[in-house]
């Protein structure tokens, strides 16, 4: 009895620490819902690592649930966001996660997500709104919109207004006698172009159609944010400053300066004690065919070595740390 207590003792600490290596005989990944990018990625990445790695399944997730997941032991890996990531190692918003989840590990950035701040012009002129700073500094009544909760692009919203200004925007919007909506892509694309909507904040790639579909009907201008706020930002979520170049749009010609917005990235959490020789070869796998992947999806083509692991802020997977520093030629 007293052999079998002192084996449940080490194997507790062992699994505490994430050093019980797991290399099980089929992979469990969690995309995202039907019909979005992370869907059709997730089916992709799941019959190219069959092929190569291990067999591996796709189901539908989100960004939030994966984490969790990942985190429990429910699924072996899945999207995500970085910043997501981020905060649920730390167990800084248990109202999201519900608790600290540290076996959540980042396997790799793989591209760019910029939140976007889109604004009538009519209402921005009208009120001298250039920024999200002159929103909440005005204290305006407008109408606002934004992805459901529980999506990426709501997490990041909520914590621009939250850390980098300092306010909850579903209370204070309302005390200030305007309204907030969920919306999906094309539900709040309509919203804003009927005129029932003032401002509508959403994540989405560097090269986003949906903001060329907005533009296509409706005069709007990009919100961009003051640098302290970006900061603020990065400091509680883990997020980085993007610029939305000149030219890219309608609404930020090629004669007007940058926008600066809070950036992100789609990302893939893996659960931190799954074996480090086939994370490092899930990693090899996908970067080796990234091109192919691109076909269907084409932002994964961003995936890039030297961006794959932050250089802080989250942990990373060991196995995926050493697959990256050696394809972007680190020194470990």
């Amino acid at each position: 009895m007293k052999k079998l207590l002192a084996l449940c003792v080490v194997l507790s600490a062992l699994w505490g620490g994430a050093a019980w290596a797991d290399t099980p005989s089929q992979l469990k990944f969690m995309a995202g819902p039907p019909g979005g990018n992370w869907f059709a990625l997730g089916g992709e990445l799941a019959d190219l690592w069959s092929k190569e790695v291990m067999p591996t399944t796709s189901v539908t997730g989100g960004a939030v649930a994966n984490i969790i997941n990942a985190h429990m032991r429910k699924g072996d890996l899945g999207f995500s966001n970085t910043s997501m990531i981020a905060v649920a190692q730390k167990g800084t918003d248990l109202g999201t996660f519900k608790t600290k989840s540290d076996n959540a590990k980042l396997l790799a950035n793989l591209y760019t997500q910029y939140t976007y701040f889109i604004a009538r012009k009519d209402f921005a002129e009208k009120n001298g709104i250039k920024t999200v700073d002159d929103l909440v500094n005005k204290k305006l009544a407008f109408r606002f919109a934004t992805l459901k909760t529980g999506t990426g692009s709501e997490f990041v919203v909520k914590n621009v207004f939250e850390s980098g200004f300092g306010i909850d925007y579903r209370k204070a919007f309302k005390e200030w006698g305007g309204t907030v909506e969920y919306a999906s892509y094309s539900g709040g694309a309509d919203l804003i172009a009927d005129n029932h909507l003032d401002v509508f904040a959403f994540s989405v790639g560097k090269v986003a159609a949906i903001v060329m579909q907005i533009e296509s009907t409706t005069d709007v201008v990009l919100l961009g944010m003051s640098q302290e706020a970006l900061d603020k930002v990065g400091e509680a979520i883990g997020t980085v400053t993007f610029l939305i170049d000149p030219g890219i749009y309608k609404s930020v010609p090629a004669s007007a300066e940058p926008v600066k917005v809070v950036g992100d990235y789609t990302s893939i959490v893996v659960r931190g004690d799954l074996d480090d020789q086939v994370v490092y070869d899930l990693c090899k796998s996908m970067y080796s065919n990234v091109e192919m992947l691109a076909k269907g999806v084409k932002d994964i083509a961003e995936l890039d070595p030297k961006t794959a692991i932050p250089a802080k802020g989250l942990e990373s997977h060991p196995g995926a740390v050493k697959f990256w520093n050696e394809a972007s030629g680190k020194v470990q």
